[in-house]
């Protein structure tokens, strides 16, 4: 795939960057690279990023964009959000062509899961 102007990293504010880094390990298997104590990246997660230390955070109804992740099991990774300390934002619900769920991590960003299944 030619990268030339594609989207190409996508970077989140975090209060508390090792609770950012404890949440996506757990839920989603993420593994993270540190740059010093305010800024922390992963990669190989269908786009890489990173989250830097902020008091900020990132929320639809602010104006910000929305990361939506993909599940082939929407249960499941809901059960795994919520144990590892995410908040449900938005209960599931049907759109055309499938469900989804709003969520935030335990740095208060936002973020949905879909579904086709």
């Amino acid at each position: 795939m030619d990268e030339h102007e594609k989207i190409n990293y996508v970077e989140f504010p975090a209060r508390d960057i090792e609770a950012a880094k404890k949440f996506f390990t757990t839920v989603f298997a993420w593994s993270f690279v540190d740059y010093g104590s305010d800024y922390t990246a992963f990669t190989n997660e269908g786009i890489d990023g990173g989250f830097f230390k902020s008091a900020l955070s990132s929320s639809a109804k602010k104006g910000a964009a929305l990361i939506v992740f993909y599940s082939n099991d929407l249960n499941m990774t809901k059960s795994k959000i919520e144990k590892a300390g995410g908040s449900n934002l938005k209960a599931i619900f049907c759109f055309p062509g499938g469900r989804r769920f709003h969520f935030s991590d335990p740095n208060g960003n936002e973020y949905a899961v879909w579904t086709d299944k």
